[in-house]
């Protein structure tokens, strides 16, 4: 089993697909239901058992939702903007030198 790359905070992004988002939670393995998983197309469908990513997301066709991906479908976000999602206040207080702080850690 793959250690965690990503942490909470941190801001990625899709390595296939066109959307990003700031990581909130943390499965150390899969964690979902065999219809999603299989519900992913073949050619990019992740290894079980790697660590997997909870995301407020966002994306040009889709602008606020939570993604579940997996360690070896995200890519660290370049750009440092800010995520767009109702979510984002709830969970983190504000961004520090690229990362997203979370309430959790403050309290």
């Amino acid at each position: 089993m793959d250690k965690a790359k990503f942490e909470i905070g941190q801001i990625v992004k899709h390595r296939y697909f066109d959307f990003r988002g700031v990581i909130f939670d943390v499965d150390p393995e899969f964690d979902n239901t065999e219809e999603w998983y299989q519900s992913i197309p073949m050619q990019v469908r992740p290894k079980k058992d790697q660590p997997f990513y909870h995301l407020l997301a966002e994306s040009p066709s889709q602008p606020s939702y939570i993604a579940y991906v997996s360690q070896q479908n995200l890519l660290t976000e370049d750009v440092v903007e800010p995520i767009e999602h109702p979510l984002v206040e709830e969970i983190f207080t504000g961004i520090k030198n690229g990362k997203y702080i979370s309430r959790a850690k403050t309290n």
